[in-house]
């Protein structure tokens, strides 16, 4: 049996670096104790991006954010998009869908509601982090 595969959204990661023993951060931990966190090259994009932005520098140096996205990038399992989904209202927010049902995950961890609206998503759960820790 594999280990189950779970997509965490942009919001989701970004907090899980700037707020330390948060929600998020649990959800995180709990999501790789399990399994592993599925990653596409747009999702890994759109979170080195927004990692990147100076608005952060005050909360915790760029480098140490590098450091957490390096680091997520080499645990997660990479997977190849081949289909195109355009259910979401945000249509930034389809990349997660897509990774999702390429890679049969077994929960998108979000904090969005545009996302989180479409629950569940072809079989496939979509809760805020904390719905996530409660959940066996």
């Amino acid at each position: 049996m594999t280990n189950p595969l779970f997509v965490f959204d942009t919001s989701v990661l970004v907090s899980v670096v700037l707020l330390k023993d948060s929600i998020p951060q649990k959800a995180l931990a709990k999501a790789l104790q399990k399994g592993k966190l599925a990653q596409s090259l747009a999702t890994l994009d759109e979170l080195k991006e927004v990692l990147e932005r100076k608005k952060f520098d005050k909360y915790i140096t760029r480098d140490e954010r590098m450091r957490f996205f390096k680091t997520l990038a080499e645990e997660s399992a990479l997977i190849d998009v081949k289909l195109q989904i355009t259910a979401c209202r945000d249509p930034k927010d389809n990349k997660f869908l897509e990774l999702a049902v390429s890679a049969q995950v077994q929960a998108i961890v979000s904090s969005d509601d545009d996302l989180r609206a479409l629950h569940p998503f072809q079989g496939i759960a979509i809760l805020t982090p904390s719905a996530f820790l409660a959940m066996e």
